[in-house]
């Protein structure tokens, strides 16, 4: 190999070290690589390693362009509600672990099927915490087969994992000069093996997971915040809680947070028993913790009961809860929330008030504020840094994910989304096409604001995968990648179906130790080289990386939905070991099995 080859190497060495040491962030790891490459080429004349324009151009890849568009079509789908609007109903209310294990994995591998995985793991996260509180079941039975099962539905469409679309957008890179042109896959073409993948390692999580996970509680308990707040909510007219129980309306064992009393005209229902009705206008008092109000404020049919709200500026999907420590010098402390006219001084609506951990038994307008009152507000989010540095408040801040959803287009856009699968499906347009059509409709009906798309967008992946993908190219222009081919084929003796073998257990095994997109990135120019030399299609090569960068179990950094649930489900890195090597294993079978009947060598 030349000295640059040596170079790229050691890159590659020095991140997945990184990595693996977890000292920096991936996307700072990966950055700092390309970069070294770049200023190596530059400073001492490497010819094959990266200029500055070729580094960058991983960053144009059709596939991490429709993956950050995606995120904008999640985001819509977020802030309407339409999520909640399927996903509730679905998990329902399971008795047993066996029981919301299938109530959660199914639908969970269904929306990864159709939309990124990651967005997806995001919005089931508060869900399926509610549900642990609320049945009072262990979160570490739940939350890694709620990643695993995003991870196994995300295989069974070209869209439902961003690898899948990263090693997509490489491979037409890498086909574009074909005498036939580039290669085309159909959206559905991955799920002859993505569908038998997800349905075997679905089934196995669900059997073994009564012995290989553990039975933890997250470190953190819903009983542990000190702050109490008593809020008082509105049944609109005409919702879809009019005539409900308030079992059948989810107002029960809601976590953290009871319902006290029933205010309905001059009658007052208390210890509401869980069979009584609701009826339009009946106000009801809620008393628990800010992240339970948040979820309060987000129940379709439900508003704020104090009248203040109603007159603050800003619409109510541009409002969100902040949370204020009254100071000694703040000018209303001694005078009720309604005598200092709270709304007309700050433009803001007390929603609630805590003291001490107790109950105020007033409305809202007839509490006296005293210093070190905690307010709960609906306000502009400017409030904060209106009021973050004035002597009014001790201390100011939001609460996070407090904007009500928009109710009202969440049908819209679960129709946008449906719009967009159709025509990627029926390949009416191309993925990246549909999607940004989807995006743009989001923002322009109204689903999503375009601040709240910009906020969507998780820049760290995306950085991640372009990075990676300008140093997997400078691996394939140094002969790295050429050179590791050959020694693949001496290994599996140039019998197709072995190389195909150590390719899959070689990406599944970068994949466990740096980052799904990163492996698939970094092995992509080895694997179309290893079947060049073969004289095969390279197909079954492609998916057999898509396969294995995408199903990576055994570690919390393999993939970053094992990432996000390793705190919620008070997990250690043994869990994941203890669960996942086997399931790396089942997968690996299964998929290297069905690649080479589905897509032949020798088409």
């Amino acid at each position: 190999m030349t000295w640059e080859a040596w170079v790229t190497l050691a890159v590659v060495a020095g991140i997945v070290l990184a990595l693996l040491t977890n000292r920096v962030a991936a996307d700072l790891a990966f950055f700092a690589g390309l970069v070294t490459l770049v200023t190596i080429g530059a400073l001492f004349g490497g010819h094959t390693l990266p200029s500055p324009a070729q580094a960058v151009i991983g960053f144009g890849n059709e596939g991490l362009i429709t993956v950050a568009v995606l995120y904008v079509v999640v985001c819509g789908m977020v802030q309407t509600g339409a999520i909640a609007l399927i996903t509730r109903p679905l998990l329902g209310r399971p008795r047993s672990i066996p029981g919301a294990q299938a109530r959660l994995m199914l639908p969970v591998a269904a929306f990864s099927a159709v939309l990124n995985n990651t967005p997806v793991v995001a919005m089931f996260l508060p869900v399926v915490g509610d549900v642990c509180k609320k049945m009072r079941l262990s979160p570490s039975k739940l939350f890694i087969p709620l990643s695993y099962a995003a991870i196994l539905g995300g295989v069974c469409t070209l869209i439902g994992t961003s690898t899948n679309l990263v090693v997509y957008g490489l491979l037409k890179e890498a086909t574009k000069n074909a005498p036939t042109g580039p290669a085309q896959m159909g959206i559905f073409d991955i799920t002859w093996v993505g569908l038998p993948v997800a349905a075997i390692g679905i089934g196995f999580v669900m059997l073994a997971s009564r012995w290989l996970l553990p039975a933890c509680q997250p470190p953190l308990g819903i009983g542990d915040d000190p702050r109490q707040y008593s809020v008082e909510m509105n049944v609109l007219p005409g919702s879809a809680l009019v005539g409900q129980s308030i079992e059948q309306a989810g107002l029960r064992h809601l976590p953290g947070l009871y319902l006290a009393e029933i205010n309905r005209g001059e009658q007052v229902l208390m210890a509401v028993a869980p069979t009584e009705r609701l009826q339009a206008g009946d106000h009801l008092v809620f008393v628990g913790i800010v992240e339970s109000v948040v979820d309060l404020q987000k129940i379709r049919g439900l508003s704020p009961a104090t009248s203040q709200v109603f007159k603050l500026d800003a619409p109510r999907v541009n409002r969100c809860l902040i949370e204020a420590v009254v100071s000694d010098s703040c000018p209303l402390v001694g005078k009720s929330v309604r005598e200092g006219r709270f709304r007309n001084t700050y433009n803001a609506a007390v929603i609630a008030v805590a003291r001490s951990g107790q109950r105020i038994a007033r409305k809202v307008g007839d509490i006296v504020l005293r210093p070190g009152d905690t307010l709960l507000l609906e306000a502009h989010p400017s409030f904060v840094e209106t009021h973050r540095n004035r002597r009014d408040f001790y201390l100011v801040s939001a609460v996070e994910g407090s904007t009500p959803p928009r109710h009202g287009r969440a049908w819209l856009a679960l129709g946008i989304l449906l719009a967009m699968v159709t025509a990627a499906g029926f390949e009416w347009l191309s993925m990246l096409n549909a999607a940004m059509l989807a995006a743009g409709l989001m923002m322009v009906t109204g689903c999503c604001s375009l601040v709240e798309a910009r906020r969507s967008i998780d820049w760290e992946v995306l950085i991640v995968i372009g990075a990676a993908l300008g140093i997997g190219a400078a691996a394939n222009s140094t002969g790295v990648a050429p050179f590791f081919a050959e020694g693949l084929l001496h290994l599996a003796g140039n019998n197709p179906w072995l190389a195909l073998t150590v390719v899959y257990l070689v990406t599944l095994t970068l994949t466990e130790a740096m980052s799904n997109n990163a492996a698939a990135a970094l092995m992509f120019p080895f694997a179309m080289a290893t079947a060049a030399s073969l004289g095969v299609s390279y197909m079954p090569f492609v998916i057999a990386i898509m396969v294995a960068a995408s199903c990576g179990f055994a570690t919390p950094i393999g993939y970053q939905t094992n990432l996000m649930v390793y705190g919620p489900g008070g997990y250690r890195f043994g869990d994941y070991l203890r669960i996942g090597v086997p399931l790396d294993g089942l997968v690996a079978i299964v998929a290297i099995a069905l690649t080479p009947v589905m897509f032949p060598f020798h088409p």
